[in-house]
């Protein structure tokens, strides 16, 4: 092994670890959320709205981890957002009411998507274009083998354990992770120096632009599409599980082979197939009757959010080397300027018509699906001014 992928294996390692440990308690926390919400803390859909905007605004404030990595590295910031996001989540069943969720989910979405900042400019900067959709596609693969495993701890421990301790169970795993990896250095000096201010570029509007998309699109699922099955469908928490548990084994293995597709056709070519099936999966959620059918367009839902990673492999494809830090923390800042107060405004059009939250999402979908006819005109005009 060469003293290269020696580097990259630590790296790799470093991420899979945290990523594993931010997985598992960012997926308890979203497999008990809905029915602990409605169950016990005793909220209505325009409550849960108000949850989930609170959960964006740290993602809107993603720009700030570039001022953070002037004082300490990104992957000691990765390491610390692993441990605020375990600490978050282990906190939440002792403060059963929409403000106790508002609080304890503005702590975990802080170490949530400030680990996801620097997880996706840590693999963007330290493996190359080939290898960068691949490395995505195995540590999601490990992330849905994670998942799994916490949907199995959920199904058997749901009637044993009260919501608190298995917050805590979760959480303390993030934790555990995150004081594991501020004993490691995975760094490297030869890597191009990065951009440590926001920059927006006119030349990257496409990414800026389906990258805004995606996050009002993605909010729509985030928010309400569980909350359509619990409280349209009557889904119980092991019902949930049981849906949780179905994406992942199915995401176990589709991941590597959505890295793949993205090397072999391109990044045109996988958006737009995220996007036409969005469209009808959204549509179905909008008019179905059918339980069996709504929880089956969930697990597509779920399975498709994963094409997502060719519009970061697009932006590497496209950056400047020395943008990619700063490109990945603004790309999380305009991923979220919708996702602030789309799932609140989801929330009132709930109270008046779900469909319409839905039929929202239809019209994003279909807009992006177009933008992204451009993506391969961009790839190749980057490449002529290398």
């Amino acid at each position: 092994m060469t003293e290269d992928q020696l580097k990259k294996r630590r790296m790799y390692l470093f991420l899979l670890v945290l990523a594993v440990g931010a997985g598992a308690a960012f997926q308890g926390w979203r497999t008990l959320l809905n029915n602990f919400g409605v169950e016990v803390a005793h909220l209505s859909g325009l409550d849960m709205g108000i949850v989930q905007s609170v959960r964006e605004v740290p993602g809107f404030l993603a720009l700030l981890a570039l001022y953070v990595i002037l004082i300490i590295s990104e992957h000691r910031l990765a390491a610390l957002s692993v441990i605020v996001l375990g600490l978050g989540v282990a906190v939440v069943g002792l403060f059963p009411s929409t403000v106790g969720l508002v609080v304890t989910t503005l702590i975990m979405s802080f170490g949530f998507h400030y680990f996801e900042t620097m997880n996706q400019s840590l693999t963007l900067q330290y493996f190359n274009r080939t290898e960068a959709p691949v490395v995505m596609g195995r540590i999601r693969s490990a992330g849905a083998l994670t998942n799994i495993v916490v949907g199995g701890v959920i199904y058997v421990t749901a009637r044993y354990l009260e919501y608190s301790e298995q917050f805590a169970l979760f959480g303390g795993l993030a934790v555990a992770a995150g004081l594991w990896a501020l004993t490691r250095d995975p760094s490297r000096t030869d890597l191009p120096i990065q951009h440590k201010k926001m920059k927006f570029k006119a030349r990257y509007w496409l990414y800026y632009t389906l990258t805004f998309l995606s996050g009002a699109r993605r909010q729509v699922f985030v928010a309400f599409a569980v909350f359509l099955l619990v409280e349209k469908f009557h889904f119980t928490i092991r019902d949930i599980t049981v849906l949780f548990v179905i994406n992942n084994i199915i995401n176990y293995f589709a991941n590597p082979i959505i890295g793949r597709a993205v090397n072999r056709f391109g990044e045109r070519s996988v958006l737009s197939t995220e996007y036409l099936l969005l469209t009808l999966v959204f549509l179905g959620y909008a008019f179905t009757e059918s339980s069996w059918l709504a929880g089956a367009l969930y697990v597509v839902d779920n399975i498709v959010f994963n094409f997502s990673m060719a519009v970061k492999t697009f932006y590497q494809k496209i950056a400047d080397p020395k943008d990619i830090a700063s490109g990945m923390a603004v790309g999380f800042t305009v991923n979220h300027i919708a996702a602030v107060f789309v799932p609140a405004l989801g929330g009132l059009a709930w109270l008046a018509n779900y469909r319409v939250v839905f039929l929202g999402a239809v019209g994003l979908s279909l807009i992006s699906l177009l933008l992204s006819q451009l993506v391969s005109g961009q790839i190749a005009r980057a490449a002529g001014n290398d």
